[in-house]
C-alpha cells in the first residue's frame, strides 16, 4: 500500500488536541487501531484516517491525497498548543491473512484484516473492492468527498464516531442528524447487472436517484435518495435493484 502518509503528532497537548477535533474517542488508542474524521463546522467531510499510539506520539495513517491538507487544517487548530505535526517516514502493510506480530485489527471491520506500521509498505493481494462493496465500506476519494455526511457515509456503522465523546468541529450537525432526524440519503449496496463507470448517475422512472461507485461482481455500493430508489434503477446500461443493508 504505497498511498498512505503517516503524520506524527508529539508533544504535551497532543490528545487533548485532537480530542477536540476528530469524530471518535481518542482515549480508544490504548485499546487498538481508530478510525475517525475531520469535518467542517458545518458538519461535512474534510478527512478520514486511522489513529494509533507510538510511545508519547500519536501517527495519523491518512490517505495521501489529503495528507497536506489535513497537516495545514491541523496547524491551523493547533494556535497555542503544545503540539508538532510532521510526516512520517513509517510505512503501512495491510492484509486479511495470519495477523503479524505487531499488526492492529482495522476498526472498521473484521473482514478488513490488520495494518501494521513499520518500515514496509503494501499488502497481501487481497482483494479489498470486493471486501468493501460487500460491506459497504466506503473509501477516501471514491464514495467519501468534500460534499459527504458521516453518518450517510456508514461512520457509527463503521466505528468512526462516537456520540459520548463530547465536542468536536462538526458535533452539532453530526448530533442532530443522530437523533432529531431519519436519514433519507446514503450509502447502501445494491445489485447490478452489467457495468458502468464510477460517479454515473443512477435513474428510477427517468430521474435522478443516486450515484453509482465501486462495483465488484454483481454487486455495487451507491449512494441512494430512499425516498425515490425501487424496482427498475438503471446506471446508463447497467441494472441496479437496492439492498437493505444490516
Amino acid at each position: 500500500m504505497t498511498n498512505r502518509r503517516i503524520l506524527r503528532l508529539s508533544g504535551a497537548d497532543t490528545r487533548d488536541f485532537l480530542q477536540g477535533l476528530i469524530t471518535n474517542d481518542i482515549c480508544k488508542v490504548d485499546q487498538g487501531l481508530v478510525y475517525a474524521a475531520l469535518l467542517t463546522p458545518q458538519g461535512k467531510y474534510l478527512a478520514d484516517f486511522f489513529v494509533t499510539a507510538d510511545g508519547d506520539d500519536l501517527l495519523v495513517d491518512v490517505d495521501e491525497s489529503l495528507a497536506a491538507g489535513l497537516a495545514k487544517r491541523l496547524t491551523m487548530y493547533r494556535l497555542r498548543a503544545k503540539v508538532t505535526i510532521t510526516e512520517s517516514d513509517i510505512a503501512v502493510r495491510r492484509g486479511t491473512t495470519d495477523t503479524p506480530e505487531g499488526a492492529l485489527q482495522d476498526p472498521r471491520h473484521p473482514d478488513l484484516g490488520w495494518r501494521l506500521y513499520g518500515p514496509e509498505a503494501g499488502d497481501d493481494g487481497s482483494d479489498w473492492d470486493a471486501i468493501r462493496v460487500n460491506n459497504c465500506i466506503p473509501q477516501t476519494g471514491v464514495e467519501l468527498g468534500p460534499d459527504s455526511y458521516i453518518l450517510e457515509a456508514g461512520f457509527e456503522r463503521l466505528n468512526g464516531v462516537d456520540f459520548r465523546k463530547g465536542c468536536y468541529v462538526g458535533q452539532e450537525v453530526t448530533a442532530r442528524m443522530k437523533h432529531k432526524t431519519t436519514l433519507r440519503k446514503g450509502l447502501t449496496t445494491v445489485s447490478i447487472e452489467g457495468t458502468a463507470p464510477i460517479n454515473t448517475e443512477i435513474r428510477r422512472a427517468e430521474k435522478p436517484v443516486g450515484t453509482l461507485f465501486t462495483q465488484s461482481g454483481n454487486q455495487a455500493i451507491a449512494y441512494l435518495r430512499f425516498d425515490r430508489a425501487g424496482e427498475d434503477m438503471c446506471a446508463q446500461d447497467a441494472q441496479i435493484q437496492w439492498q437493505v443493508n444490516t
